[in-house]
């Protein structure tokens, strides 16, 4: 008994008994108080007059200041215990404020105060601590139309039917804070895209929209989460200027704060999913539906109402409209230009003008459609790609040199050789057939040496290449660089002449040479 917690109504029960001639013994075999204790409330109370029947024994808040003395003098509350924590009471305490945990305080007191007692003495601490100090919390009222709590949950694993595959789900849970009416939907991820789709399907299901969202910070809705200044999914918030609602991010760490989903996702797993077989995504949301409209039949533990019933006949009227045209179900990401000029958004590759190369863009892809935004200006837009591996590139992006080449093709070069003269576009077609290399950018060279020497000496160049058989682009250069293309028909002839010479002898010539001329 010596332990025992005595409350204000013990003391009181004790002391009128002690006044109607209850020995200590006889209050002691009653199980009221122990004998000595019982001894100690009786000196107290012949000092302070309790045990005068001709007085009334004063109110409880006029014994309460006496009473408090003699029970922490006894240890009979936690105040009198005696713990080796005590003289730091100060350093734990702000400790503990801190979050910090007792494991922590153990060898933070060690280290910095050479404490000798156990780790069960700082726990024990702490623990009357937070008895001492319980976290208060203040229940959210909501009115009707006013908001909706969300948020994922884990689903079911299922077998597709078709593939034989495992897939894992989630469900994806919107309530409304007032009635608790509630969507559901059993989804294969929680990527942005699929977020938004279910955000869409909800507000058709309840026919309007709330006026606050309020949001967990999972990635797809909030990309950064901070108490003060979350920041919020860039589709997210397209997303909410479309549909007319506020997002209402919770704190870091405080999922109570959605309490109400936080509840009905439990609900979920715990109500609908056991006992049940699942084929596809489309079955069990069929099966899922269906139960929502069931439960929500069932009178909700909280309001003692039918959520379906309270939605219906109030909160319903009071939700906002849906827009005549749903937003674009996008997404955004930063993504940065490779030397290619070519930026990567799941699995493909879209073009973007070179001069952006190494720099970080905008991009939105919506369902048909990839577009990218340097500081906000549209810089280009491709059909979105459909399979891995696949790239969309327009010419007009890539380097000048790049967008020659290949609009130059080989049927450019042969019509830009004919305007020359026949020797080049001979020259050209001989390029072009060579069955071993391919001589595009050979054919496309030659061709420009016109802008510097004309066609008519490019057409000569070409002639003499074909003569002494080497119709390369370094021969024509070369030929047009020292003037050659322009002897006369004299020197020409000296100049073939002189080529056939072989070094056997200074009049010497074979016979080819000697029978061709």
């Amino acid at each position: 008994m010596s332990h025992r917690r005595f409350e204000m109504y013990h003391y009181r029960q004790i002391l009128v008994r002690m006044r109607q001639g209850d020995s200590d013994r006889r209050l002691a075999k009653a199980g009221l108080i122990g004998r000595h204790k019982a001894a100690q409330l009786r000196q107290l109370a012949r000092q302070q007059g309790w045990l005068d029947t001709s007085q009334p024994l004063p109110a409880d808040h006029l014994l309460s200041p006496v009473l408090e003395a003699v029970r922490d003098a006894s240890g009979d509350s936690p105040s009198g215990s005696h713990s080796r924590v005590e003289p730091y009471r100060e350093a734990v305490t702000a400790w503990w404020e801190q979050g910090i945990q007792a494991t922590t305080i153990h060898q933070a007191l060690k280290r910095e105060y050479g404490f000798q007692g156990s780790y069960f003495a700082v726990r024990r601490f702490v623990n009357t601590l937070a008895a001492t100090h319980p976290e208060v919390t203040v229940a959210l009222d909501f009115a009707p139309g006013e908001a909706a709590q969300i948020d994922f949950g884990r689903g079911p694993d299922m077998v597709d039917v078709y593939t034989g595959k495992v897939i894992r789900s989630w469900f994806f849970i919107m309530t409304l804070a007032w009635s608790r009416h509630q969507y559901a939907e059993c989804v294969p991820d929680q990527s942005t895209v699929t977020w938004l789709g279910c955000h869409r399907r909800a507000f058709e299901w309840f026919g309007g929209v709330p006026r606050h969202l309020i949001v967990d910070n999972a990635k797809c809705a909030i990309t950064r989460a901070c108490y003060y200044d979350p920041e919020v999914q860039r589709a997210y918030g397209e997303y909410a200027e479309g549909y007319g609602f506020k997002i209402d991010a919770c704190p870091p760490r405080e999922p109570q704060k959605k309490g109400r989903v936080e509840a009905g996702v439990k609900f979920v797993k715990r109500s609908f999913t056991p006992t049940r077989t699942f084929r596809t995504l489309a079955d069990a949301n069929a099966q899922l539906q269906a139960w929502v409209l069931e439960v929500g039949n069932r009178q909700h533990g909280t309001t003692h109402e039918q959520p379906l019933r309270r939605f219906q006949e109030v909160e319903k009227p009071l939700l906002g409209h849906l827009p005549d045209v749903p937003p674009q179900l996008a997404t955004w990401a930063q993504v940065k230009v490779y030397r290619d000029g070519h930026v990567r958004f799941a699995e493909g590759r879209y073009s973007v003008p070179f001069v952006l190369s190494g720099q970080t863009l905008w991009l939105k892809a919506t369902e048909t459609v990839v577009q990218l935004f340097n500081d906000h200006h549209l810089v280009a837009a491709h059909p979105r790609l459909s399979k891995p591996g696949e790239h969309a590139t327009v010419e007009d992006h890539l380097p000048p040199q790049a967008q020659a080449y290949l609009q130059q093709t080989p049927q450019w070069c042969l019509q830009q050789a004919q305007a020359v003269g026949g020797a080049c576009h001979a020259l050209i077609e001989r390029l072009l057939a060579d069955p071993v290399v391919v001589q595009r950018r050979a054919a496309q060279g030659i061709i420009r040496l016109a802008q510097r020497y004309g066609n008519a000496r490019l057409d000569a160049a070409c002639q003499r290449a074909l003569w002494f058989d080497d119709p390369r682009y370094r021969t024509v250069k070369t030929i047009l660089a020292k003037g050659l293309d322009q002897l006369s028909g004299s020197e020409q002839v000296f100049d073939q002449l002189a080529d056939s010479y072989t070094g056997a002898g200074k009049f010497c010539r074979d016979i080819g040479s000697l029978l061709n001329h």
